[in-house]
Formats: C-alpha cells, structure tokens, sequence
C-alpha cells in the first residue's frame, strides 16, 4: 500500500528525521503538497491531501510548525459562490492533512495553499473539471480507469482469502438457500444489483443497519458503474457461515470475520459510516484522530486505558484488574447491559469521555466487545501504543497487522497483560516506534479512499465468480437516490458537454 513518507520522497523530500525539528522557518517552495484531493476525477464524501512542511535546506519538521502555518483557499473560477467547507488539520509531526466537502459541482476548482501568504510548492492547483460532489450521481463507465483514478491496490490479500471459499457463485441457487437456512432466525439483506440500480429484500425483525449497506452501495454506484451482482448482508455481530469445506458454503457478507467462519469481510459498518459522514455530521473519523492524538509521546500519562460497556467477560475481568493494580490500569465502565453491574466488583460506572481524550495515555487497551472491538482504526491512528488482545474476531484488515511492528499482543485471557504493559513501560523507544508503525499503518490503510477500493473490487471480483445472472427477485425494492440535493449536478457522461 502507499506509504505517506515514501510518498515524501518521491517529491524529493529529504529525510532529515528530526533535523528541522519545528524549530526553523517553514520554506514555502520546498513544503510538499501531495494527495487524491488534487485529482478531480477522485471523488470523495470528503476530498483530502497532505502538506508537509520544510525547512529552506530540504529538512522536515518532526513537529507542528503551529496550526496556522498553512493558510487554504479554494474557489471555482467564474462561479460567483463556491461551496465547499475546508479545514486544515494539524498532524503535529509535520505534515498536515487538508479536506475539504463540496456541495456542489463545478467545472474546475483552484486550490490555493499558501504560507506567510506565498504559494506553497506547486499551487495554485487547478483541478480540471467537472469535478462532482458526493452526491453527484455521475458513475465512470470503465471500472478501469475509477481504480486507476482511485490508485487502488491490485490485489487486496483479505479478498482473495475470503473468496477463495467460493471457486462458483450461483445467484438462483442461493437466492432460495440463503434465506430458507438464515432467514428465520437472522437479520439479513438480500441485495442485487442490475444496471447499476440497487434493489434490496430484508429478512429478520432488526434490519435497521441496512441503512449502512445502503448508503455505501448508492455512494459507489454514484462513482463507478459497479457489476451486475447479488448477494446476501449479514446485519448482525457474529458470523453466520460455520460450515467447514467441502461442505455446501453460502457466501454471507458479514462486517466482521472470524477464525472458525467463512463470512466475506467487508469494512465495518462504523469505518464505513464514518467516511461517509466525514465533515458530516460523525466528529470522530480517521482525519479528524490525526489531528487529536494528544500530548506528544513523552507528556502521556503511562497508565495503561480502557473505557467501555460490559459486552465480554474478559471486560469484566480488565475492571478487575485495574481495581487491583490502579496504578498500572485504568479501565472502567461507561454502560452496563450484558451483565449484573456488581458496584463492589467493578467501581461505579463513570461518565464518557471524548475518544480524543484516549490519547492523553499512552497505553492504548483494545479488548474484543461482542466480536472485534470497531474502535481499533482509530487507536491505531493516534500516537499511543495498542495493546491488543488475542481474538478469532477480526476487521477487514487485521490479518495485514502485524504484532510487535503494529501493535502490543497479549493474550486473549488477559494473563500475560500486565507483564506487556510492564515490558512497554521498560521498552519506550520500541513501544514508541510499535505506535509509530500501527499509525502509519491507519494512516496508508484505512483513508476514505481505500475504503471505497475495498468495497469495490470486492464486489467486482464476487461478480466474477457468478455462475448465473443476477436477477431482481419477487419482494425486492428499488433503493432511491437521495433527493434532497440542494445543488443538483449536471453529468457529463449523461449529457453533452456543451450542456455543463
């Protein structure tokens, strides 16, 4: 995957480490600016780039040069009113992260970055247009060029071992047998997509996360003509496919997998959402974290933190533990739902607390909730250390982390913890670069755009194993486009160009 530094240095980024160190004066030509933000064909819920700031010899700063270093303007020429939000986001390694929501669509937008009100390396950026906004539905025809566009990876290992279950895919077959095995007791939907029009039948009393599913697959196909496919969504925690090949598999799109399941993986619902609503109406996503992280490594508090509700047994057994060794832990309950809350067992519950303040610690406890604790992407991105537990659970990513270069293992019973916390308390530089390693991990992973990747080629290379032609099934309903578009655009793929 892309690497943020290696990316410096194809635009002759001198690795200085901490050479510059913030302490020297930001040169405006030598400062890089790089990112999908600046191509106009990448579209985004919220479009983004990268500013690096360094010095007049070369040298990167390791530090914030202060938040205001960078001012950034973007405009649609010739439009009297341009409506876009923008916000710079101060990383305080350095760099900075700029994104900016449109609310319309224009012909061409001007970036403008500018420090000490001099023109940062290559700007003014002029995106030649159109360049659409989210909710422009302006699909690109050739699947193709949308990934070459989106500079999507070639191969995505996690789908290929996912579909490797799966040599066939028979829509009828499983159009009848995923609902007469499934449908009774789970909450599923059954989706199809044809003519890249999204219709959708649910089965189950609790199908109201398919609004998750369905914000995400209208978003695509607003992007891309996605493929003529059918296939089932698992709107519940656990994985449904148990069965153990040759046995007859059901391919089940889940949120997250497990060891002994056969589900296909997709983002969490939570990631996914996040990036949809990024400068929308979520305030944690995986920009505004980097921008959050805390006091710098040094300044953290060192007690090992937890926060959350009482959804597994080994979170019991965390309060527990730090009720005994407070001064090692501290992990507490904001909720309790699964279980008896037993005040002389696991304190009071405490009020919560934003998750940027997690990062006023530098040890960072991730413990499994019902299935793999969605929270994991954005403690990766801050600047502590993860601890995580061992699990059968795991995210779509989770098998590229590696432990001890991403993060801090222990075991799934909690019985070695307080000794890793013990051995990054004795090892602070390596625990430091585990941080820096997991962060630079989120930061190249798991960004809007490689999210909108994931999905897509999932889904275009599940459509290559169909045997049979997806088909809208009796009971199925076509699912809208929102219409509530205060600035509708005018596709160019649709129309003459003429008429833009």
């Amino acid at each position: 995957m892309r690497s943020l530094w290696l990316l410096g240095f194809a635009l002759g980024v001198a690795a200085a480490g901490g050479a510059a160190g913030g302490g020297g004066r930001v040169s405006a030509e030598r400062s890089a600016v790089w990112g999908p933000g600046l191509r106009a064909a990448a579209v985004l819920p919220a479009r983004y780039f990268y500013v690096q700031a360094l010095d007049a010899q070369g040298r990167r700063f390791t530090s914030s040069p202060g938040e205001n270093t960078f001012q950034v303007k973007i405009t649609a020429p010739d439009e009297q009113f341009t409506r876009v939000g923008v916000q710079v986001l101060d990383r305080k390694d350095g760099s900075f992260i700029v994104r900016y929501r449109m609310y319309a669509s224009y012909k061409s937008l001007k970036i403008e970055v500018k420090t000490r009100d001099k023109h940062v390396a290559k700007s003014p950026y002029i995106l030649k247009g159109p360049v659409y906004h989210e909710n422009c539905d302006c699909p690109q025809e050739e699947s193709s060029a949308w990934l070459e566009e989106m500079n999507c990876p070639q191969v995505i290992p996690q789908i290929q071992r996912d579909l490797a279950n799966f040599p066939i895919v028979d829509p009828d077959k499983i159009a009848k047998e995923i609902p007469q095995r499934f449908g009774q007791r789970q909450s599923l939907c059954h989706y199809t997509i044809k003519d890249n029009e999204v219709y959708i039948k649910t089965y189950g009393e609790h199908v109201g996360f398919r609004i998750f599913m369905d914000a995400i697959l209208l978003s695509l196909t607003r992007k891309v003509k996605m493929p003529d496919v059918e296939f089932f969504v698992n709107l519940g925690d656990w994985p449904l496919e148990k069965k153990k090949p040759p046995q007859n598999l059901h391919p089940i799109f889940s949120w997250c997998g497990s060891s002994e399941s056969k589900d296909i993986v997709m983002p969490t619902y939570d990631l996914t959402d996040s990036v949809l609503e990024t400068m929308g109406r979520v305030s944690l996503d995986m920009m505004s974290v980097q921008a959050n992280t805390g006091p710098s490594w040094e300044d953290k508090n060192t007690t090992a933190f937890w926060r959350g509700r009482d959804s597994r047994k080994e979170r019991l057994e965390l309060v527990k533990l730090s009720r005994k060794y407070p001064e090692i832990i501290d992990a507490a309950f904001t909720n309790f739902f699964f279980f008896k809350h037993d005040e002389s067992l696991y304190g009071p519950i405490v009020k919560h607390i934003s998750f940027f303040d997690f990062f006023k610690y530098k040890y960072q406890i991730n413990i499994d909730g019902t299935v793999a604790a969605y929270r994991l992407p954005y403690l990766l991105a801050g600047n502590s250390v993860v601890l995580k537990q061992d699990s059968i659970y795991y995210e779509h990513f989770y098998n590229e982390l590696q432990p001890w270069k991403h993060y801090i293992p222990f075991k799934s019973d909690l019985s070695d913890l307080l000794e890793k916390i013990q051995w990054a308390k004795e090892h602070d530089e390596e625990a430091k670069n585990i941080a820096k390693s997991g962060q630079e991990f989120a930061r190249n992973n798991l960004m809007g755009d490689h999210i909108f990747c994931y999905y897509f080629k999932l889904f275009k290379e599940y459509a290559s194993l169909q045997v049979s032609e997806p088909k809208i099934r009796d009971g199925m309903e076509k699912v809208q486009q929102p219409d509530d578009d205060l600035f509708p655009c005018t596709c160019h793929r649709k129309k003459t160009k003429d008429e833009l």
